[in-house]
């Protein structure tokens, strides 16, 4: 006679609707962008934005690093950019998590028979998705402007997936903020610690030609690593940089994300679960 493991049953059970709870909730948060074409063109547009800005209105006076002989300027640029898309992503996730609070969707959720972890695994991966088509829209530009990845193939998958790795992980920020902030008007407010966060790193600029103090501060900044080691596997290496945090930009390039998820993914979940109380 065949037995059957009941013990295995209950797991297997719970892992398949938090999956299916999660798709949902992925579903439901794309559909409100296909609902919201203002929403959408705002948030895909402001890259594209940004590229011409920066490469057409202030490359023609901005010097290569390295000198004349260190290539194009967009060159250096285009990865400090997708980087850029990237950090800046997290205002994205704390305004919709604080919009659907603020609108009672979080409660609605809270009161239907589903998995605890899918609002805020749901919330991850849709952000992924957009990151992804982020990105395919800012590369598109970038290659109409001229750019070309001199790495191969495997350097250039490696690349963005230290882009999206990097996004991964600020989306937890996003979610716990997005949790904490009292209204969608608040979280309008995180751009005057973005816009420094990115500013202060080697984006635009290698952080050797800052001030010592500040190029210090620049170059311990998570997200100047994922720009050194993009430009590196890009085939555009940063010259300047000797300092340790700069010769091993990818391997912190990898520790950083992962030390911000192992950071803040806990304390979303937490945030959520305190609410949900």
């Amino acid at each position: 006679m065949s037995t059957v493991d009941l013990s295995a049953g209950p797991v297997r059970g719970r892992f398949h609707w938090a999956v299916a709870d999660c798709l949902n909730v992925v579903r439901r948060d794309l559909t409100h962008y296909r609902r919201r074409p203002s929403y959408i063109a705002w948030q895909l547009g402001f890259p594209i934005i940004s590229v011409l800005l920066y490469g057409y209105v202030f490359g023609g006076a901005m010097k290569p690093p390295g000198g004349e002989g260190g290539g194009s300027y967009l060159d250096f640029l285009m990865p400090g950019m997708f980087v850029m898309t990237m950090a800046f992503g997290f205002m994205n996730t704390a305004t919709t998590v604080v919009s659907d609070a603020s609108k009672g969707v979080i409660d609605r959720f809270r009161s239907m028979p589903m998995a605890p972890s899918a609002v805020v695994a749901g919330r991850g991966v849709t952000d992924l998705v957009v990151a992804c088509a982020e990105l395919t829209i800012l590369v598109a530009t970038a290659l109409v402007m001229g750019w070309r990845s001199n790495g191969g193939f495997g350097a250039t998958v490696g690349a963005f997936g230290l882009l999206l790795l990097l996004r991964f992980s600020l989306i937890w920020v996003g979610v716990w903020l997005g949790l904490l902030l009292p209204s969608p008007e608040a979280a309008g407010s995180l751009f005057a610690v973005a816009f420094p966060f990115t500013m202060i790193s080697s984006i635009f600029v290698p952080p050797a030609t800052m001030p010592g103090w500040l190029g210090t501060i620049a170059a311990w900044n998570p997200i100047s690593s994922t720009g050194t080691a993009a430009r590196d596997l890009f085939g555009y290496p940063m010259p300047g940089g000797t300092g340790w945090i700069e010769q091993h930009a990818g391997l912190m390039a990898l520790l950083w994300p992962l030390a911000i998820t192992a950071v803040f993914l806990p304390l979303a979940v937490r945030r959520f679960q305190n609410l949900s109380r």
